[in-house]
């Protein structure tokens, strides 16, 4: 097995749903359900997303791989905080993740497709038909 198909190894056999009860049986033990508006959980995504930017704020974009890899335990520490975060907001707006992130890959499947944008980074206002 490869390393990187044995880091995912357990994302083959969790569900999203299996996340979202383990995350929001966490909240409910701790009693926080009272806290996690979305407003607040918002403002927490953001933070932790800038934790997680933080890591590589003065590093190249050419080299920005091999320091996710040197400082991987944080990287995946500040990643699991991002995830966590947007699993508490979604769980408090009742929000199906699964059905929210095919819909978005739809809706940007038609603003850039395959045959216009493969290997371009342009926005799909910038691109020519």
């Amino acid at each position: 097995m490869s390393d990187t198909t044995e880091r995912n190894k357990k994302d083959l056999t969790t569900t999203v749903q299996c996340l979202k009860d383990q995350v929001d049986a966490f909240v409910a033990e701790r009693e926080w359900h009272q806290f996690h508006l979305p407003k607040n959980l918002c403002i927490s995504l953001a933070v932790e997303a800038a934790e997680l930017m933080e890591i590589f704020m003065w590093t190249d974009s050419g080299s920005s791989r091999v320091e996710a890899e040197r400082k991987r335990e944080r990287v995946e520490e500040e990643l699991a905080d991002v995830i966590l975060s947007a699993i508490c907001f979604a769980n408090s707006c009742n929000i199906d993740i699964s059905s929210v992130l095919e819909r978005k890959l739809a809706t940007t499947a038609k603003k850039y497709p395959v045959e216009k944008v493969r290997g371009k980074s342009d926005k799909y206002t910038e691109y020519k038909d």
